[in-house]
């Protein structure tokens, strides 16, 4: 692959409004799970790399948290990751969804970055499936069109498949020169404990929906090697709430919840990580930790100063 003198290789950054389907495009296009997926908005926190490999080309996915609102310490670090992405890719992708079409938030997004980036920037029109009228498609393609000049406009239904071999395509036409800038064995710069910890905010998330707001965050404290059969992972993780209420949710009546949700996440990375795991979970209040500093940096935030 290094002998190759047409190979590219470059970084790519999926923006877009919370739950417009970032995580799903690239979950899908890596055949893996890197990103959590949660109907739930602003599921995504903080920039997750996933890099695709093929024989003539290497792109590095940079999932971006959706663009949002807020002032706690927590919403300001999610923002400097999205904007942090943005800077660094070398082609951009804005994702709207087919169904609503350009909303308020997807014109800001537009003007207050994409436009001031000035990038070669790609449009991905998904959810095509959720369309109850598909001759709306081409009028929506043509209203994108006139909003700025996207190098390409792709419509997708990233859930179902469609399009995607397309986009990538697509992206590797935009894509530098270059030499792979990742062994082909990596799909991810993602550290352990940080994955795991995805994996059961991801349960926590399917399992409460409506009841629990955002304020859950997962520290994995410890990974060990079973001392007698090293096939087994023993994983000890907190899950951080800011009220007593929420603590209540998490766990539920009889501690049936927290056992669904260590359960559903035990099984998932055992699958994902070819091993034994046994998972000790625990729910402990802490108010306000989205402010809290050093808290932040020991789940793993990498833009707090």
């Amino acid at each position: 692959m290094e002998n190759n003198k047409d190979f590219k290789a470059g970084f790519v950054a999926l923006i877009g409004r919370p739950n417009v389907g970032k995580s799903t495009i690239m979950n899908n296009i890596l055949g893996t799970k890197l990103s959590i997926v949660s109907p739930k908005p602003q599921t995504t926190r903080m920039r997750i790399l996933g890099v695709k490999h093929d024989k003539d080309a290497q792109i590095i996915f940079l999932d971006t948290p959706g663009v949002q609102k807020g002032k706690d310490l927590l919403t300001k670090v999610v923002m400097e990751s999205a904007v942090g992405s943005m800077e660094e890719a070398d082609i951009l992708v804005m994702i709207i969804e087919a169904d609503k079409g350009w909303t308020k938030e997807d014109e800001l997004l537009l003007e207050n970055y994409i436009k001031k980036l000035q990038k070669p920037t790609i449009l991905v029109i998904n959810k095509i499936d959720k369309m109850q009228d598909k001759r709306l498609l081409l009028p929506l393609i043509e209203e994108s069109s006139k909003k700025y000049d996207f190098v390409e406009i792709i419509p997708m239904s990233a859930i179902k498949g469609e399009n995607l071999d397309r986009f990538v395509q697509v992206i590797k036409k935009y894509l530098p020169e270059s030499p792979p800038l990742f062994p082909e064995d990596q799909v991810t710069d993602l550290p352990l404990r940080f994955y795991v910890a995805e994996i059961i905010r991801e349960k926590i998330f399917h399992n409460t929906k409506q009841e629990l707001p955002y304020s859950a965050a997962v520290e994995v404290e410890s990974i060990e090697e079973g001392q007698k059969n090293k096939n087994l992972l023993i994983i000890n993780a907190v899950i951080y709430v800011e009220k007593e209420n929420h603590k209540g949710i998490i766990i539920g009546r009889k501690g049936q919840m927290l056992k669904k949700i260590g359960q559903q996440a035990r099984q998932e990375l055992e699958y994902l990580l070819g091993k034994k795991v046994h998972l000790n979970l625990w729910v402990k209040v802490r108010p306000r930790w989205k402010e809290d500093i050093r808290l932040l940096k020991m789940l793993g935030y990498q833009y707090v100063s």
